[in-house]
C-alpha cells in the first residue's frame, strides 16, 4: 500500500512563484508516489485574519483553482477544505487537553509568525494552540509523512511528542508522522526580502504579462553596479538568483556579461521578464479556462470534503472511545 501524506496552504492571498517552487512542483509530484491529501487551511487562516475575514472565502477559491492550474489532479489526490471537516476542531481540543503549555510557548514556528506578522495582533488563545490543530489535521488521516523542509521539522516533532502522550496516556491510536524532507530553493522577494504575501514583494501566479514585467523591473539589482559600464558581482545580484534557480540556458553567459559589463541591469530584467512569462504561461492558460468553470471546481472540492470526511470520522471515533467521550 502506498504511503499517507498530507500538507496544506493558508488562504491568505494570491499564490506565488515561492509557492511553487517551495511545495507545488513538489506535490504534483508526489500525488503519484503517495496517497495524497492536499488541505486548504481556512482555520488557520482565520487565526491570523480574523480582523479582517472577508476575504477568506475569495482566496479558497483562487488559492485551488492555483493549485489545480499547477498540475495537482483530483483523481490522483484529495482537496478539501479544512472548515468542511468538523472532526478537525473536534481532534484539536481532544489533544489540546494534554498538550503542555510549555511545549506551544517554546514552538519557533510561533516565535517567527509573531515577529514577521507585526501589523495583527497574534497575542490570542488561537494563534498559541495553532501547533496543536495543526497536528490534528495529521493525525485525523493517519499520514505517515508529511512533506517538510529542514526548517519545519522541529515543528513537526510537536505533533509527533502530541502523539506518544497520547498513545502512551491512553491507546495506540495515532500515528506518528515522520518528515520527507524536501529541498526548497530560496527565492527572495523582488525588495531582496524574504517572500511573502504580507510583505507584497512577489510575482503571483495569476498575475498578467504586463504585471509581471511591471513588477521585476522594479527589482533591486546589484547595489555596486552604478553605471552599466562598471562590472557587475551577479552572485549577489537577486536578480540573477532567479535566472539560477530555474536553471536557465542563458545563465552561464549571462554571468559573464555581467562580471564583464556586457549586459546592463535594465536588459537583464527585461529578460527575465519574457521568459518568466513564458515558464507561466501553461498556468496562466489553465487557470483561465478554470475561471470558466467554477462549477466544476466547486464539484471537485465538495467530492474531496465528502472523502476526507469518511477518513477523518473513522479516526475521531476511534479517539472518542480512547477517551471516554463515547
Amino acid at each position: 500500500m502506498k504511503k499517507r501524506i498530507l500538507s496544506g496552504m493558508r488562504p491568505t492571498g494570491p499564490l506565488h512563484i515561492g509557492h511553487l517552487l517551495g511545495a507545488l512542483n513538489n506535490w504534483v509530484k508526489l500525488q503519484d508516489e503517495y496517497e495524497s491529501f492536499f488541505m486548504v487551511a481556512d482555520w488557520h487562516a482565520l487565526m491570523s485574519e480574523y480582523q479582517k475575514p472577508d476575504t477568506i472565502q475569495e482566496n479558497i477559491k483562487g488559492m485551488v483553482i492555483d493549485w489545480l492550474s499547477c498540475g495537482l489532479d483530483p483523481k490522483k489526490c484529495t482537496i478539501f477544505i479544512q472548515s468542511q471537516v468538523p472532526e478537525h476542531l473536534e481532534l484539536a481540543m481532544i489533544l489540546s487537553d494534554i498538550t503542555p503549555l510549555s511545549w506551544l510557548e517554546r514552538c519557533p514556528t510561533y516565535k517567527e509568525q509573531l515577529r514577521e506578522m507585526k501589523k495583527r495582533d497574534l497575542t490570542t488563545y488561537g494563534f498559541l494552540g495553532y501547533p496543536v490543530l495543526q497536528a490534528a489535521d495529521i493525525l485525523l488521516y493517519k499520514a505517515d509523512t508529511v512533506p517538510v523542509g529542514e526548517d519545519q521539522v522541529a515543528h513537526l516533532e510537536l505533533t509527533r511528542e502530541i502523539v506518544r502522550r497520547f498513545n502512551n496516556m491512553y491507546k495506540n491510536i495515532l500515528v506518528e508522522p515522520h518528515p520527507l524532507l524536501t529541498k526548497t530553493p530560496r527565492i527572495l522577494g523582488l525588495d531582496n526580502r524574504k517572500m511573502s504575501k504580507g510583505y507584497g514583494n512577489y510575482i503571483a501566479l495569476s498575475d498578467s504579462e504586463d504585471t509581471i514585467r511591471e513588477k521585476i523591473g522594479s527589482m533591486i539589482t546589484d547595489p555596486k553596479r552604478v553605471k552599466k559600464t562598471d562590472k557587475g558581482h551577479p552572485e549577489t545580484c537577486n536578480v540573477f538568483s532567479y535566472y539560477k534557480i530555474y536553471d536557465l540556458p542563458v545563465t552561464k553567459k549571462l554571468k559573464d556579461q555581467c562580471q564583464n559589463a556586457e549586459v546592463g541591469c535594465t536588459k537583464c530584467k527585461e529578460n527575465l521578464a519574457e521568459i518568466l512569462i513564458d515558464r507561466l504561461s501553461d498556468i496562466r492558460k489553465k487557470r483561465e479556462a478554470l475561471l470558466k468553470d467554477k462549477g466544476a471546481v466547486e464539484g471537485m472540492l465538495k467530492d474531496g470534503n465528502r472523502k476526507a470526511r469518511q477518513k477523518a470520522y473513522s479516526t475521531i471515533i476511534e479517539v472518542k472511545k480512547a477517551v471516554g467521550m463515547i
